[in-house]
């Protein structure tokens, strides 16, 4: 039976040409299942997807906050920010997470996916098959900046960022709460003709729209309301609560609620994937690399070494490194110097598709739904025992 990642089967990543019989892909699958090290009680490809961009893997009650966590939520407006951040220490410590949760790299899907191909190319002449670019140009991994406006002081940064994020070249997304604040159309109009995208932020960032399918039902539509208004296609949820069934309701291209790998958010856990990929009737853009908050006031950096050590990471899997940022917390003069660093390293660097949010999910739905013989192609193939993709030249 199929469910809301069924569109993400192994076989539509690769997008492989010549294809492989149905029953050459269900035998690879089977076999580079060890890979995921996961309680696995169906072969299934749909149960495998289910596990883990669906995190099943944490349990039916994944989505429901603890009674602890609904509590603090509902005292968070009137606590001092300094006991927020104990508490955020004491119950996001990684070392305390589910053992099915890896930190701060996630691995296994990446590799899951990377012996599935291995494996296909023993069986093929000369071990070698031509795919699709994951990415336009054939550039190796996609590079993707995100904002969440979370008060109208944060709102009133925004312009410092836009400023030196365009000063390197790079563009972003930034998302506005519309019923917390006033909303400044005139930022968003500028942001627009500046090559930025507006995106929507939940409604009031409250912790209650997952609070009931009700509450979550009614909230929509308004919500539904504001992306006409805004002219905006993509969502990020406060907080990253999360519910990917009641989400479907969301009239949106995309969705930025959810991640990786990450211990530090309310709902910890993570989707594994490093890349887009389809939940349900909208693309997920899973942040890929440790929002700024849990970098700097949780976990303590004060440089942006894990950005690019992840970033290194994701450049060898061909993935996308997306980025969750906050003008609220970038008005903070030493965690907008890190910020500036990882932007300055950043365009030291090549290989990359810089992209805006809503760029990255139409070119992978494109890049799904089009001819496999239409646009870039790449070549697979086994080199010192290793995969490797390279671009197909003339």
């Amino acid at each position: 039976m199929a469910n809301l990642w069924s569109a993400n089967h192994p076989r539509n990543y690769w997008l492989c040409q010549p294809d492989l019989s149905d029953e050459a892909w269900q035998k690879v699958i089977i076999d580079s299942l060890p890979v995921l090290n996961l309680d696995l009680t169906k072969a299934e490809i749909d149960s495998v997807l289910e596990l883990t961009l669906g995190e099943t893997r944490f349990g039916p009650d994944h989505w429901r906050l603890s009674l602890p966590k609904q509590i603090y939520y509902l005292l968070k407006p009137i606590l001092p920010r300094a006991l927020t951040r104990i508490l955020r220490r004491l119950y996001s410590h990684p070392g305390k997470t589910d053992p099915n949760l890896r930190w701060p790299v996630e691995s296994r899907y990446a590799e899951f996916l990377w012996e599935i191909m291995a494996q296909l190319l023993r069986t093929v002449p000369g071990q070698r098959l031509y795919m699709k670019s994951l990415w336009p140009d054939n550039f190796q991994y996609a590079f993707v900046l995100t904002h969440d406006i979370e008060s109208v002081v944060g709102q009133s940064f925004v312009h410092v960022v836009a400023d030196l994020e365009e000063s390197l070249g790079f563009r972003s997304s930034f998302n506005f709460v519309p019923e917390r604040y006033h909303i400044d159309k005139d930022l968003m109009d500028e942001l627009c003709q500046r090559g930025f995208e507006i995106g929507i932020h939940g409604l009031k960032h409250d912790g209650k729209l997952f609070s009931s399918r009700d509450k979550f039902d009614r909230r929509a539509t308004k919500i539904n309301q504001h992306f006409k208004e805004f002219g905006a296609v993509g969502f990020r949820s406060p907080l990253t609560h999360r519910n990917p069934e009641w989400m479907q309701a969301l009239d949106i291209e995309y969705d930025l609620s959810f991640f990786d790998t990450d211990p530090f958010e309310p709902i910890p856990g993570g989707t594994m994937s490093l890349w887009p990929f389809f939940l349900g009737r909208f693309v997920e853009l899973p942040y890929t690399l440790v929002q700024d908050y849990s970098l700097t006031a949780v976990i303590g950096e004060t440089t942006p070494r894990l950005w690019l050590e992840k970033v290194d990471f994701i450049e060898q899997y061909c993935g996308m490194a997306l980025l969750n940022s906050h003008p609220d917390y970038l008005r903070v003069p030493a965690n907008m110097e890190i910020y500036s660093n990882f932007l300055a390293a950043m365009k030291e660097r090549s290989g990359y598709w810089h992209a805006l949010p809503r760029d990255v999910a139409r070119w992978w739905r494109k890049r799904v739904s089009e001819n496999l013989e239409d646009g870039d192609k790449s070549v697979i193939a086994i080199a010192d025992g290793k995969l490797q993709i390279a671009p197909l030249t003339a």
